[in-house]
């Protein structure tokens, strides 16, 4: 058994169910520039455990990919950055997810 995630600071995710039973879950950290680099590997960490725990994604759940994600990086005015990381997935990885990152469901410091 592997040990869990270690606690994520930046991102809090608010999870979704939709009707066709697609888990998805949404976070947003809106930081200085000198904060940036750790939103970032918070991202990558999570996108690393996704891959290495569903290999099958990220894909299309509609042509068998178990996950997937949209990530988007803008600079803001004055220096600040915005990350808006959305993973979504079927029901199997929707429950994973939130066992792993069970800290990060609806805290943070976003």
């Amino acid at each position: 058994m592997t040990a869990p995630p270690s606690p994520l600071i930046y991102l809090s995710f608010d999870p979704s169910l939709d009707t066709d039973g697609v888990h998805t879950f949404d976070a947003v950290a809106s930081t200085s520039a000198g904060q940036q680099a750790a939103v970032m590997a918070e991202v990558e960490r999570v996108l690393a455990w996704a891959s290495t725990h569903f290999a099958d994604g990220p894909g299309p759940l509609d042509e068998g990919g178990s996950w997937f994600h949209d990530l988007q990086c803008t600079q803001e005015d004055g220096g600040w950055y915005t990350v808006s990381l959305s993973v979504s997935g079927t029901p199997a990885f929707g429950e994973a997810f939130s066992a792993a990152f069970a800290g990060a469901i609806g805290q943070g410091l976003d």
